[in-house]
């Protein structure tokens, strides 16, 4: 996997992919989007959008397991902490060789380096909170947040995915 290409591609995703506003409804309408497509793949998954410190939406399927939910709070806190995709964060930490409680003193029981978080952007506010997926792999648990997003906010996602790898 090309490490710099995935992460200029993350940016472009995060740079697009902002919502002109953002409410509880919309919460809502993302969320049941996410679920709907989740639901669709029998994907068993944990969902959800949170404002900082406000959760908005939450959704375990069939065969999520706490687990998953664990997952979706420590790569949320990941992005509250940098404002940056979870993937994102955790490919920089795997470039550097290095991890985010050895590089940053930030604890591996409430903070993942694993793709799935994303940050939830507003024009004009900057990132608001999180829309967070658990239970695929990290890459693909990332990629299917923004193809909801893709899907939500009218872009195509062939045009932002990340490449195969």
């Amino acid at each position: 996997m090309d490490f710099a290409h995935d992460l200029q591609s993350i940016l472009v995703q995060e740079h697009t992919l902002v919502f002109p506003r953002f409410d509880t409804a919309r919460a809502w309408t993302l969320g049941t989007r996410l679920r709907e497509m989740a639901v669709a793949r029998g994907h068993a998954v944990a969902i959800e959008i949170a404002g900082f410190g406000l959760p908005l939406f939450f959704a375990a399927l069939e065969g999520a397991t706490p687990d998953n939910v664990a997952w979706v709070a420590r790569k949320r806190n990941t992005v509250a902490h940098f404002r940056r995709s979870s993937y994102a964060i955790g490919l920089r930490m795997k470039q550097a060789g290095t991890t985010l409680a050895e590089k940053h003193g930030l604890p591996e029981t409430e903070y993942a380096s694993h793709g799935g978080a994303f940050p939830l952007t507003v024009a004009g506010a900057g990132v608001i909170g999180t829309i967070t997926v658990s239970g695929l792999p990290q890459r693909a648990d990332h990629e299917f947040v923004v193809e909801a997003l893709c899907a939500e906010l009218g872009h195509d996602y062939a045009a932002l995915a990340l490449a195969g790898e």
